[in-house]
């Protein structure tokens, strides 16, 4: 299970743009070294919600919004853990209690590291209509794109699951490249982090309650004592 002290993962995430910039060569920038991330204080790292415009996050959910029970899944495209859940007892959740309107199922990415934004950033390049199978391709080739410390083949992996998707390099390297965006994810993220205590991935809010990585049993369990 991935962890991390929220404060040292926004403050990396908050140079995972610059640090694009660097690898795709769309302008001339330093990539962040680890002192730079270790020297940034809370309040460097920590955007006021009052300071950033959050209304352009969409939510990106599945099934009923009207259902009994909200799951919403905290999850890294960077953490093996997630990738499993993903393959398994996602889609047993999918088919059981999502698709038949039991559970309104929202999805929120963590950012434990500049990768993980690359790869949300791509993901809602599209849109709410191809996010969840950008996902899905995301997960199932997760070794593949995430697998190299460099950035460059990094940034090309996942421009080509993009293609893959339907965008063509240049719109995908402008959500790469979108601040404001990135900014705005990394403050929901933050936001949300510390509200309901998110510390790792995968875990997992049912009607407000916090969870960590379950078992489609403990899952079924969970989601009946959410509507008792």
């Amino acid at each position: 299970m991935q962890k991390t002290p929220l404060i040292a993962a926004v403050a990396l995430a908050a140079l995972a743009v610059g640090g694009y910039a660097f690898w795709s060569g769309n302008q001339p920038a330093e990539a962040p070294a680890s002192t730079q991330i270790a020297s940034m204080n809370s309040a460097q790292a920590q955007t006021g919600s009052t300071a950033v415009d959050t209304s352009g996050v969409v939510e990106m959910a599945l099934g009923n919004p009207d259902a009994p029970v909200t799951i919403v899944e905290y999850s890294s495209f960077t953490c093996p853990h997630c990738a499993t859940f993903n393959e398994g007892v996602f889609r047993q959740l999918k088919e059981t209690y999502i698709e038949t309107g039991q559970v309104h199922f929202i999805k929120r990415e963590v950012y434990f590291d500049a990768y993980g934004l690359w790869a949300a950033l791509v993901a809602r390049c599209g849109g709410p209509e191809r996010y969840h199978g950008v996902v899905e391709m995301l997960y199932q080739d997760q070794r593949q794109w995430a697998g190299s410390s460099d950035g460059a083949v990094v940034a090309e992996n996942l421009r080509r699951i993009g293609r893959r998707a339907g965008m063509d390099n240049e719109q995908i390297d402008a959500c790469l490249s979108d601040r404001d965006k990135a900014t705005a994810l990394m403050e929901v993220y933050r936001a949300n982090a510390e509200r309901y205590g998110i510390r790792s991935t995968p875990s997992f809010v049912i009607n407000g309650r916090t969870y960590g990585n379950m078992s489609f049993a403990d899952f079924e369990s969970a989601i009946a004592a959410a509507t008792n």
